[in-house]
């Protein structure tokens, strides 16, 4: 528990920095960056983020981690949709009420927003918050996911997300944002922040 928390918040100098040397344009706002990563890709996405418009970065995690195995995994997480199984988080934010700014990422799981997500939404109030969500999938789009956020933040400001496609764990493609892959996804999510006007 402890190692998570320092692990969340050792970067935050670095982070001034980033945020200085970018010209973020939300200087004055605490910013939160939160990610679900299976096979690391949107772990990579949320590190291009961080490094943009600095802030905290957190890594979800479970008290009971799933499967390596992607069968297993696969059916496990299609029943806990079915029955609304929210996982328990082994990730705590401490004071969640200080961040202006949460940034959400995910991949796309079986065309949904995957459970330990859900799970973040419903524990922590984002009520008054800028919310923005980031999505990594297998070449088939975010699904329900965007919705989804956006439903369960129904007193939060919803940014447009930023979505591209990650591995292909079926098929064994499992990280993939390295070399010319890398290069593209960071021009594209500057590109998607100055959009939403996070950035100059």
């Amino acid at each position: 528990m402890l190692t998570t928390a320092a692990c969340m918040f050792s970067g935050s100098s670095k982070a001034q920095e980033a945020s200085q040397d970018k010209k973020a344009v939300q200087t004055d706002k605490k910013i939160l960056i939160v990610y679900l990563s299976r096979t690391k890709n949107t772990k990579a996405v949320a590190e291009m983020i961080h490094k943009n418009v600095g802030g905290t970065l957190a890594a979800l995690e479970l008290q009971n981690p799933y499967p390596e195995d992607y069968k297993t995994i696969v059916s496990q997480v299609a029943k806990e949709n079915e029955t609304g199984f929210l996982p328990p988080l082994k990730t705590k934010i401490d004071n969640i009420e200080k961040f202006d700014i949460v940034f959400i990422g995910f991949p796309t799981w079986g065309m949904q927003l995957p459970p330990p997500m859900k799970s973040f939404l419903k524990q922590y109030n984002l009520e008054g918050k800028t919310v923005i969500p980031f999505n990594t999938n297998a070449g088939y789009g975010i699904g329900s996911t965007f919705q989804t956020v956006k439903e369960l933040c129904p007193k939060s400001t919803v940014l447009v997300g930023f979505s591209t496609k990650g591995g292909i764990e079926r098929d064994g493609v499992l990280f993939v944002m390295e070399g010319s892959k890398e290069k593209e996804v960071q021009t594209e999510v500057q590109n998607w922040l100055k959009k939403i006007k996070m950035i100059n």
